[in-house]
Order: C-alpha cells, then sequence, then structure tokens
C-alpha cells in the first residue's frame, strides 16, 4: 500500500493554520539577521518578522537550502516507512535549492539502491514563489488522504503552476530594489514620479507587468488581471504584508468583482518579504 509524504520549503508560505491541520514537512530557510540566524517561519511570525525587518539596520538575507537538508528529508521519509516522497520547491531562477534537492535525489539512490523500486523521489521544481506553489502541496496533501496515487498528485501540482499566476505590487520599492526583482533604474523611477509597478513570474522570470500611480490604483489593476485572466469557479487567495488597509481594500474590491470570497487571505514569509518588502499586496489565481 502506498504511503505519500509532501514536503516544501518556508517560501511557501503555508500559514500555520495549514501546517497545524495537514502532515506537510516545511523545511525552513536560515535568514541571516547581523549576528543572529533565524529559521523561516519557526522563530517567528510574519507579522513579528516584519517589524524585525523594518526596524534592521541591514536588510536581512537568507540562504539556499543545502543538499545535506535534503539528504536529512529523504532518509528520514525512507526510514518511515513511505513509498512517495513529493517535494516541491521555491523557484529555481531565484534560489539553489532545487539543484541541491537533484543533487541530494542522487546521492540518496546511489547509497540506497535498494531503495529505487520502492521509494520513488519526485522533486518539483515551482518556477515561482509564496502559496502560489503551497496551495498546491496543501491540495496535494488532501488528494493523498482519499487515497490518490502518487503520480495523480504530481500531475495536479504540476498543472495547477502551469497555470498559476501571482500578481503582486511592492508598495515599498526599497526592498525590491535591493533584491534585484526589479532594476536599480525602475525603481528610482518608481520613487520619483509615485509610481508603483504591478509584477508577477513568468517561467520563474520577475516581470513589471505595468506601473500605476498611487496606491489606490494599484488595487483596481490587481482586480481587473485577475477577473480578465481568472478561470471561473476556481479558488483565488489573497496575499499581504503589514498594510492592513491596503489588504483590506483588495478584499472588499475582490468580493465586489468577482462576486466570491478568497479561499483565504494569508501574510508573506521571511523570504519573499525580505525581497519584496513588507508593504505589499497581492493574489493568487489559476488562469
Amino acid at each position: 500500500m502506498a504511503r505519500i509524504k509532501l514536503s516544501t520549503d518556508s517560501a511557501a508560505d503555508l500559514p500555520a493554520q495549514l501546517r497545524e491541520e495537514l502532515p506537510i514537512q516545511v523545511l525552513p530557510f536560515p535568514i541571516a539577521m547581523g549576528e543572529e540566524e533565524y529559521e523561516d517561519g519557526v522563530d517567528f511570525t510574519p507579522d513579528q518578522f516584519f517589524d524585525m525587518l523594518l526596524s534592521a539596520p541591514q536588510i536581512p538575507t537568507h540562504a539556499q537550502l543545502n543538499a545535506f537538508v535534503f539528504t536529512e528529508c529523504f532518509e528520514s521519509a525512507w526510514s518511515e516507512g513511505y513509498t512517495d516522497l513529493i517535494h516541491v520547491s521555491i523557484n529555481s531562477k531565484g534560489s539553489a535549492t532545487y539543484g541541491n534537492a537533484l543533487q541530494a535525489r542522487d546521492d540518496f539512490y546511489k547509497h540506497h539502491p535498494e531503495a529505487k523500486d520502492t521509494f520513488h523521489i519526485y522533486l518539483i521544481d515551482s518556477k515561482t514563489y509564496t502559496m502560489a506553489y503551497g496551495w498546491a502541496v496543501a491540495q496535494g496533501v488532501k488528494m493523498a488522504a482519499e487515497g490518490a496515487q502518487a503520480q495523480e498528485i504530481v500531475d495536479f501540482i504540476e498543472d495547477w503552476l502551469a497555470h498559476v499566476h501571482v500578481v503582486f505590487a511592492p508598495l515599498d520599492l526599497r526592498f525590491a530594489k535591493k533584491s534585484g526583482r526589479i532594476s536599480a533604474a525602475a525603481a528610482f523611477m518608481g520613487e520619483a514620479l509615485g509610481l508603483k509597478p504591478i509584477m508577477t513570474f513568468v517561467d520563474g522570470e520577475s516581470k513589471i507587468l505595468s506601473k500605476v500611480r498611487g496606491e489606490k490604483n494599484v488595487i483596481s489593476t490587481i482586480v481587473d488581471l485577475c477577473q480578465k485572466e481568472r478561470r471561473p469557479g476556481t479558488p483565488y487567495l489573497l496575499v499581504r504584508g503589514n498594510n492592513r488597509e491596503q489588504s483590506d481594500r483588495l478584499q472588499e474590491a475582490c468580493r465586489a468583482a468577482l462576486g466570491e470570497e478568497a479561499v483565504m487571505e494569508y501574510p508573506i514569509g521571511g523570504v519573499v518579504s525580505i525581497n519584496a518588502g513588507p508593504n505589499l499586496v497581492g493574489i493568487v489565481y489559476r488562469a
């Protein structure tokens, strides 16, 4: 009988409630803040990290998950009697983490050739960030509980990732500028002219969809994009940072335009907020 385990990393931004409800292994990214090192999503809540981030003299950094972390994950799942492990990773174009997972899988089977026929490791490059892949992992766990086979779950996750859109606006460009998500020139012009970029990811690459003037127009632009592109009847999720006023506006605008509630509103985690800044709003939906 198949025993299927799903895992992901902390940049999937799975909310604490989902982590408690579902048996998902979340591998935390290490975050360095000055001389202190923290585990993303373990040592602080997202809201606590927003305050830490804004008060830090320098923008914190996060490291990749190395091959040793994945080796431990694979060894543990195998020893516990799982027949299948499905891991969904942060975008490979923004982190070497996925490549490290591939290396660890090769090394695992070299050391355990007897496991090749009885323990299958599926590694999926999300090519995106946050709950754009975290949501798919959560649904995969539910599918496994209902008796779905590993390949069915992998197919579902890959299909979701092929169609998911995450559209967001960093309202404070300092962090996106530092992280390189927006070029320094674009960030400077945005600051000078009061423009806010509406961004997404296409095949793992960040892309500016448009630039709008003023935060009020950010909300309407994001909602319009979702309304035009979202597949009817599919769930959508709202992404928030520390700007509750704008998040509430986005929620109200989506409710009015789409005629239904978001399946959840959730805060971004440490990795995403370091790169995009805590002051952002966004939406995840399937096109």
